[in-house]
């Protein structure tokens, strides 16, 4: 062998002793940079949406009592499978309260608004005069509903709306202003009548930088106010209030979503629906804590909801809205197995308990005047409704608390409550219908695909190997 090939031999082995040391390192670095984004990426996420949620107690997924309430989700899923959702479905499709009045279009107080919808199902089905309860507009005159199949009116441009309506329309009822919500229910001058069995809450496109600033707005009215450490129960229930309407507005969405715009076939999003909200156990509890908060406002109403005048000019219609309200009011079942829903009298003790209801208050009302910036005619009347759903709940369970206060409501508050419950109900019977099959389907697919493709390890060292 000659010297050049002596030399040669000897400087690859020598490239080779530092090629595996250097190989090695590149590995540890590699390694650390991948598990410091993750870790980052994590934290993001938590800082988000979760710093300010509260730590969640019992041993599975949805069973035992749910938390901050009065009854356990086995017990909730009952009583709304057979009982409260059959009542509510038939509830909403009744005259009054199928009819809400909103005002659709304001000026957005914190933002101009720059939100845009691509669906036609974006904008709002108009609600032609002769079509509602003559009685919401002339409550002296008798006349009943020209028709039981209101057809939407076509040929006008997507977006408008009749404004033509007289504003003695809630005469009958008292006009009072809510403390917990932004918008004067007694301004009716640009306010219009909408038929919501026409305008289902749906996919109607409304995706982007809008719809995640009303969100991101909508948190940080509570989430920053607090640290993850505190354990004031009025200081978290403001957040799991929004975050379990929140969840159920995103199961209506993925439950009745656009799958094929040019076929115009709508269906399941079970992709959404899990991502959204089932591989997400702590939005469920808060859906379903909502849908129990609303509830035990309804039941503490119950006097005034029975002696409510619920007045459409048809008389078998209203007849068959005050059975149903007493039906569900007084559901022996609800009454035997969750007769408390949700206790209130737990919540502002203490000298700064007043206080603690002021600052709250205040942060409900910037949530409500978030609405007026919803990009979206159809999420924005949707929003509005739920939202002052959630108000009068508030303004039920915490503005009415000494003998000698009354409790006084306006029509579109209980239109807006028992839709509002609804909403929740369907979203609870959704997650119990349907969760176990799509978590079960979702986490096979996630499954399959993670087998499917090399791990991250072995990634890193086929690139520390190929840099070798």
């Amino acid at each position: 062998m000659g010297k050049g090939a002596i030399k040669e031999e000897e400087s690859g082995r020598k490239s080779k002793t530092w090629r595996w040391p250097l190989a090695a390192l590149v590995v540890v670095l590699l390694a650390a940079a991948v598990s410091s984004r993750t870790a980052s990426n994590v934290g993001f996420f938590f800082t988000d949406r979760n710093s300010c949620s509260c730590s969640l107690q019992g041993s599975g997924k949805y069973k035992g009592m749910i938390e901050d309430c009065c009854c356990d989700y086995e017990t909730v899923d009952n009583l709304n499978i057979e009982v409260l959702n059959p009542l509510l479905q038939d509830l909403v499709t009744t005259p009054f309260f199928r009819y809400f009045k909103v005002k659709l279009w304001c000026d957005c107080p914190f933002w101009p608004d720059d939100g845009m919808c691509r669906l036609r199902d974006c904008s709002v089905c108009e609600c032609p005069e002769n079509e509602f309860p003559e009685p919401f507009k002339r409550p002296y005159n008798i006349a009943g509903l020209p028709s039981d199949n209101p057809i939407c009116q076509e040929g006008k441009p997507q977006a408008a709306v009749d404004r033509t309506i007289d504003n003695r329309a809630f005469r009958g009822w008292v006009e009072t202003n809510n403390p917990w919500t932004h918008e004067d229910d007694t301004d009716n001058s640009e306010m219009t009548y909408v038929n919501l069995q026409l305008n289902p809450e749906r996919f109607t496109g409304y995706t982007g930088p809008s719809a995640r600033r009303i969100w991101e707005s909508i948190y940080s009215e509570n989430c920053p106010k607090y640290s993850s450490g505190e354990t004031c129960p009025e200081k978290k229930v403001l957040y799991k209030l929004i975050s379990g309407l929140h969840s159920s507005i995103s199961m209506h969405i993925a439950g009745d979503y656009l799958l094929d715009e040019s076929r115009n076939q709508w269906g399941q999003n079970i992709e959404l629906m899990y991502d959204r909200i089932l591989r997400h156990p702590d939005r469920v509890r808060n859906m379903y804590f909502t849908y129990l908060f609303v509830l035990r406002a309804v039941t503490k109403a119950t006097a005034y909801l029975e002696q409510a005048e619920y007045d459409t000019g048809n008389n078998a219609e209203d007849l068959k809205t005050q059975s149903l309200i007493k039906q569900l009011l007084y559901s022996p079942k609800l009454q035997t197995a969750c007769p408390v829903p949700f206790d209130e009298a737990k919540l502002w003790q203490g000298q700064s308990g007043p206080e603690l209801k002021q600052q709250i208050q205040k942060q409900f009302r910037n949530i409500s005047a978030l609405m007026d910036c919803v990009g979206c005619e159809k999420c924005r009347l949707w929003g509005k409704l739920q939202v002052q759903g959630l108000g009068t709940a508030l303004k039920i369970l915490f503005s009415v608390g000494n003998q000698d206060q009354t409790l006084q409501l306006q029509r579109n508050e209980v239109i807006a409550l028992v839709n509002l419950l609804n909403r929740l109900s369907e979203s609870v019977k959704m997650v119990h219908d349907m969760g176990p099959d799509v978590e079960r389907l979702m986490e096979d697919q996630i499954a399959k695909t993670s087998a499917a493709k090399p791990g991250r390890l072995r990634r890193i060292w086929d690139l520390a190997a190929s840099l070798w």
